[in-house]
């Protein structure tokens, strides 16, 4: 397959409320997609990082310089999806930056087959049950409310994200005016290991899994504290491959692995780790990173394979945008139907794209 052209279009797109975690608060997904020009047909992806390097090392700023300078220029003028990860492996990390390269190629590579992603993965269902991710919130009457409201719209499950200060009283109030509702906590990394005893807290109140307590790169930390709390751990941040994976299974670190195509490389890798986690037993479900549905819409192929037994964080469109860059993906019944179409089975709506674009650059362009 042929490249004869690498855009990258930055956009800026307001969420319908402020989104806070431990690490910041979000209100704008600002970031940019990738549209790779082949021969034979065109491919979209996302970059799911941020502006700052909070939630990880990468961000926009750097991931355009090493796209330009160093990844694009790997894989040009021709490739296959299957040959980005071993054209760019000599570039030390950068795995979100390389995702994207990789599932452009891949969304156009499909399309050029009328193949959709979630048959080349191996997906085995049509629709996905679809959890919720709850910020940070200035209350807990606030917190109450907004659970509330989720539950009637009818996600399957809902996850309150925690930093020290807040975490057992907000799951205790959620856990008692809910009731027996599914309940995690995500720490994206903010306690350290001397917070054990407190953590253990959680235990009481029969929660699915409790989300990269500490640091990413803590392995053992998360194996020790996996011995004093009943709260099954899950690893994210710490997950970036297949071997992670299996490193952390083997050392009882995790009992459970969130798997963010975004994070790992791409979704190669994705059916990677999921492939580890089935072999072993391990319960996978996907992640999200308050994707447009031109991440939302691979992701949920990828959550439609067989080890996907928890629901995900693959919400509607509308939880987090007023207009999405897509035809916007709605939850009916609890569910999220996975895209039909060939490649990623979504591009974007010209105008909508238009509107939202603050700036376009050309990477490649075959003379």
């Amino acid at each position: 397959m042929k490249i004869e052209r690498v855009e990258l279009l930055h956009v800026a797109i307001p969420l319908v409320s402020a989104f806070r975690t431990s690490f910041g608060t979000m209100t704008t997904k600002d970031t940019f997609l990738l549209r790779v020009v082949t021969d034979a047909a065109e491919g979209w992806a996302e970059f799911a990082a941020d502006p700052e390097p909070l939630y990880c090392s990468e961000f926009v700023g750097a991931a355009e310089l090493v796209l330009a300078q160093h990844l694009v220029p790997r894989v040009t003028p021709e490739v296959t999806a299957a040959e980005v990860q071993p054209r760019t492996h000599a570039i030390k990390g950068h795995k979100l930056a390389k995702a994207a390269l990789e599932t452009a190629i891949l969304d156009a590579e499909l399309r050029s087959y009328g193949m959709p992603i979630g048959t080349f993965l191996g997906a085995t269902t049509d629709r996905v049950p679809a959890g919720v991710s709850v910020g940070i919130k200035n209350s807990i009457p606030e917190l109450i409310g907004d659970v509330e409201g989720y539950l009637a719209e009818g996600y399957a499950r809902i996850k309150l994200k925690i930093e020290p200060g807040w975490d057992v009283e907000p799951v205790r109030a959620v856990r008692e005016r809910f009731g027996d509702v599914l309940l995690q906590v995500d720490a994206n990394t903010a306690y350290t290991l001397a917070d054990a005893d407190h953590l253990r807290r959680l235990d009481e109140f029969g929660l699915l899994l409790m989300e990269q307590p500490l640091e990413e790169d803590d392995i053992r930390g998360h194996a020790l504290l996996a011995q004093r709390i009943r709260t099954p751990i899950c690893l994210d941040e710490s997950i970036t491959s297949a071997r992670d994976a299996a490193t952390a299974i083997a050392l009882d670190a995790c009992r459970v692995i969130n798997i963010k195509p975004a994070r790992v490389g791409g979704y190669l890798e994705a059916r990677r780790i999921h492939d580890v986690a089935v072999a072993h037993g391990i319960p996978v479900w996907c992640g999200g990173m308050l994707e447009t549905g031109i991440g939302r819409g691979p992701n949920l192929a990828l959550a439609a394979l067989p080890g996907f037994v928890l629901p995900g964080d693959v919400s509607a469109s509308r939880r987090y945008f007023a207009e999405d860059l897509t035809e916007p993906f709605e939850l009916r019944d609890g569910f999220m139907h996975v895209p039909t179409g060939p490649g990623i089975g979504v591009e974007p709506i010209p105008e909508t794209l238009r509107r939202f674009t603050t700036a376009t650059k050309v990477l490649y362009a075959r003379d």
